[in-house]
């Protein structure tokens, strides 16, 4: 059964106040070297009864149409088999 991990984060320029509260908790904490932080998603997908070369499709359809807002975040994917 492939396994596809789908890596989403907001576009360059989008402002993260989860990331901002994350990077302002660990200065706090003294990691005074972290610069900045973004937040994004991580998504594991397991797939069954489909065709090998008909994954990338179907995983781009599913992020342009629910898994990512694709205008105001980047995804990419990898296929494990």
């Amino acid at each position: 059964m492939p396994k596809v991990k789908v890596y989403v984060t907001l576009k360059p320029g989008i402002l993260d106040p989860q990331g901002a509260t994350v990077a302002k908790a660990l200065k706090s904490l003294g990691f005074r070297d972290v610069e900045d932080v973004r937040i994004g998603k991580f998504i594991e997908l397991y797939m069954s009864d489909v065709e090998e070369d008909e994954i990338p499709q179907q995983v781009e359809e599913m992020c342009r149409k629910l898994l990512a807002n694709p205008v105001i975040e980047n995804y990419s994917f990898e296929i494990e088999k």
